[in-house]
């Protein structure tokens, strides 16, 4: 991949960097260039799980050459790291930056945390869609998009259980036939040799909650036999979570693939404190041979949309038959029943949380009169409208044309330490790239899209205690690379790709809050992308170094 030219070295910025925690030399202080890059000084933490060590990083075509004392050596730039940790660059293993990369190429909230790889494609990846919907129609044919214009970051993406079930049959909720499960089965083989790193499913809602175990089972068998994983949104994270993870370790059993759980949770106030039930259910499993993990976020909340709240049945026929059902008394009345009493084997989002209205933030409103509750919980919102909450909510969402991006606090954060101190579980954000000023700057997201890496190191590492600062690099590293079999990367190891992370373990820390979740971490910096330096004490370079990796 082509990169982007950064300007020239001047003295202005050498006399700015002097300053600052890294500090890059220009080339004429460095004499002839024995390295592109040479890293001196720094704690490396390789990713093993080890203790640090100090030595010094040389870099070369864009990959590790020499770990080691290289005080005799000399390269075009140089990064003093004295005092800093050194870290493979952190994977992302559940990232939502599909379509938001294209209008947001510097991935800046993602890069500020020390991310290097997203790893693509929950339930709805980018491909295969259906000619006319974008630019490209094949999974193969959107990294070749990407990659002509170019990522900070570089990239990998599963193919969407979601994606392929929508592109055969719609809308449409019928149960799929055997001729639609054939034909799921060739989309998922054709993205798999287009370079997918296995198959992911979204099953909380319709229509991909429509898939049987049975036919999971046949989509899965295909990407195992491609060497892939199976990535998993379990059914429901609620009141069902117990036989939604006893699901994915079916399939696991049946099939011989990797599962991946994604965000591990429990998500109902009812269940709050069996975490460990789960973490069972898991561990007799592995006891049993199977390679089942997880990976989790260090939040109490996750992000979904408002529609969520509207039983299953009500979206049959998409968006717009939905919309016309709010404006209906009849199915109104049946849907404020179901979101009030609740449906077998449907996860509430309503009924799960903790604070009802008001244990959801609104991240995105478009229309004038909603829009200052954007950031505020619906609570909030009702409050101000007055009347009957459920109608207030049928109204607001056909204002809003059926869709607000909610965050919704539905786990406790005793649940979720117990999840991330896990042997077997990563760490992965779950959210996207977004810029302050940028394309997506107005809205009010969750704070992982700015905060997930840096709020492990700071507050569970070095304020908690809960995991040791090796360990936790290696949930963010080799560990999300050994999932996924990114061949030479996730280590900082001599020929490894030179995707490198640099930060203080004093400093690092998120600011994202849900009330101003628009802020960037601190203490992250430097971050080296294929040997590039794309931060630099703290300050993004226009470079775009990122490539795609596709599953050979």
């Amino acid at each position: 991949m082509t990169t982007k030219k950064r300007p020239p070295f001047t003295r202005r910025h050498f006399i700015k960097t002097l300053s600052a925690g890294v500090i890059l030399l220009p080339a004429a202080c460095s004499g002839r260039s024995g390295f592109d890059v040479i890293i001196r000084g720094g704690d490396i933490i390789d990713g093993t799980g080890e203790a640090s060590y100090r030595a010094d990083v040389g870099i070369r075509n864009g990959r590790i050459a020499e770990i080691g004392d290289l005080a005799g050596q000399t390269g075009r730039r140089t990064i003093q790291a004295e005092g800093l940790a050194v870290a493979p660059g952190f994977i992302d293993i559940h990232n939502h930056s599909d379509t938001a990369l294209l209008s947001e190429p510097l991935c800046e909230s993602m890069v500020r945390q020390g991310v290097t790889t997203m790893v693509l494609g929950e339930g709805n990846s980018a491909g295969p869609v259906r000619p006319g919907e974008r630019d490209w129609t094949t999974l193969g044919e959107y990294f070749d998009l990407v990659s002509r214009q170019g990522v900070a970051t570089n990239i990998c993406s599963y193919v969407g259980q979601g994606r392929v079930w929508t592109y055969v049959k719609g809308d449409d909720f019928a149960p799929a036939t055997n001729s639609d499960i054939q034909e799921m089965r060739s989309l998922v083989d054709q993205a798999m040799q287009d370079g997918a790193m296995g198959v992911s499913t979204s099953l909380l809602m319709p229509p991909q909650n429509m898939i049987t175990t049975d036919q999971l089972v046949e989509l899965v068998t295909v990407a195992h036999s491609r060497g892939g994983i199976y990535s998993t949104h379990i059914r429901d994270e609620g009141e069902g979570v117990f036989d939604s993870v006893s699901e994915a370790i079916e399939i696991g059993r049946r099939t011989g693939i990797r599962v991946d759980i994604i965000h591990l949770k429990i998500a109902h106030k009812n269940l709050w404190g069996r975490m460990d039930e789960v973490i069972a259910m898991i561990d007799d499993a592995r006891a049993d041979g199977l390679d089942i993990q997880a990976n989790v976020y260090p939040y109490t909340a996750g992000q979904n949309n408002l529609r969520a709240i509207i039983p299953p049945w009500a979206h049959e026929g998409g968006r717009e038959q939905m919309l016309s059902r709010l404006s209906d008394p009849d199915h109104r009345s049946r849907m404020r029943r179901d979101i009030l009493e609740g449906i077998p084997g449907w996860y509430n989002h309503y009924l799960a949380t903790g604070d009802g209205w008001d244990g959801m933030i609104l991240v995105s409103l478009s229309s004038e009169e909603n829009r200052p509750f954007q950031g505020r919980t619906m609570g909030d919102l009702i409050r101000h409208r007055g009347g009957d909450p459920v109608d207030t909510f049928f109204d607001v969402l056909r204002e809003e044309n059926g869709s607000v991006p909610t965050v919704f606090f539905h786990h406790s954060e005793e649940d979720m330490q117990l999840a991330l101190a896990q042997p077997y579980t990563s760490v992965g954000s779950d959210g996207s790239a977004v810029s302050i000023g940028g394309p997506t700057g107005p809205t009010h997201p969750h704070p992982r899209f700015y905060g997930t890496f840096p709020r492990v190191l700071g507050r569970y590492v070095r304020d908690l205690g809960l995991l040791s600062l090796p360990e936790a690099v290696r949930k963010m590293t080799a560990m999300n690379a050994e999932k996924i079999r990114l061949e030479g990367r996730g280590y900082i190891r001599n020929g490894y790709h030179a995707d490198v992370t640099i930060f203080d373990p004093e400093r690092v820390i998120d600011r994202a809050t849900f009330q101003e979740p628009n802020q960037y971490a601190e203490g992250i910096e430097g971050v080296l992308v294929n040997g590039e330096v794309i931060l630099e004490n703290g300050e993004r370079t226009d470079m775009l170094p990122g490539h795609v990796l596709r599953n050979t």
